[in-house]
């Protein structure tokens, strides 16, 4: 890892000192994650935001860390620090999971201003927003949102599939095709999935670094609308799955396929909406 001279001196010795005792901090709030919540089909998209996460924020270092030219600012770092230690012994004692890991992000941030700087965290601010999609969610909101998004898949894959031929009726989120009947669970059409699809969506216009600010903010809005599209292609995978090669498969190896299948769709049609997206833009500057 390229850090530059000035992070390697003695002098920022306090700096790995404070990230080391953090680490130390976080440790067991992270076990108890990569154990509980995260292992389940709900939050699998958690250990993988996060490696993202650090990815990106060790190659954004890398991209700048010759050029950093400290200028801390404790008058903002250090309140934000003591504000993230609070949330975090709150969360921590009453196993409030929002602020347990939510504090991480204004921690980090406080650090990077009391050694380096805001011109450092504006630099930053990507990794640290997008770790924003692996905090837990609280139960109340994923269920007020959940239900609404997979009744309408369900009503989406319903009429799609009957309009091919399909033998299929729809009672609430319950699918019934031939002798099989499908529960559209909240892994496959819930909040949590909408949070991981739009967290892809994000690094892709992240990665790709249109100059166009209409068109990122056009893409962004319309990763929702993809994800939904891409959550109903899911539920079809499966329920084609489940009628052709019965229960086992469809809830089997094959259900982790279509979890692939997910992803894989909604990042084709992020891809295309994006493609059709720069015609217009072109069109717009010809004209």
């Amino acid at each position: 890892m390229r850090l530059g001279a000035h992070a390697l001196s003695f002098g920022w010795a306090p700096f790995w000192i404070v990230l080391a005792g953090m680490a130390a901090m976080y440790g067991p709030s992270f076990h108890d994650l990569f154990n509980g919540i995260w292992s389940t089909d709900e939050n699998a998209h958690g250990p993988i935001v996060l490696a993202v996460a650090l990815w990106l924020l060790y190659t954004k270092w890398n991209g700048i860390a010759d050029e950093i030219q400290p200028a801390p600012a404790p008058v903002l770092g250090w309140p934000l620090l003591v504000a993230s230690l609070l949330f975090y012994i709150l969360g921590r004692s009453q196993d409030i999971l929002i602020f347990e890991i939510g504090s991480l992000i204004p921690m980090i941030a406080g650090l990077i201003l009391v050694f380096f700087g805001r011109a450092t965290l504006l630099r930053l601010w990507f990794p640290l927003f997008f770790m924003l999609f692996m905090i837990p969610l609280p139960g109340i909101l994923v269920d007020a949102v959940t239900q609404p998004m997979k009744m309408g898949v369900s009503w989406a894959a319903e009429h799609l599939l009957y309009a091919l031929g399909y033998p299929i009726a729809r009672t609430g989120v319950i699918l019934v095709i031939g002798q099989y009947q499908l529960l559209v669970a909240d892994a496959c059409a819930g909040l949590h999935s909408l949070f991981t699809l739009e967290a892809l969506g994000l690094l892709y216009l992240n990665l790709v670094r249109h100059d166009s600010f209409a068109r990122n903010v056009t893409l962004a809005i319309l990763i929702v609308p993809i994800s939904f599209c891409a959550n109903v292609i899911r539920v079809i995978v499966l329920t084609l799955i489940t009628y052709h090669f019965g229960d086992e498969a469809g809830q089997g190896f094959l259900h982790g396929f279509a979890g692939m299948v997910l992803f894989i769709s909604a990042l084709i049609l992020i891809i295309g909406v994006d493609s059709m997206l720069r015609f217009g833009v072109r069109k717009a500057d010809a004209a």
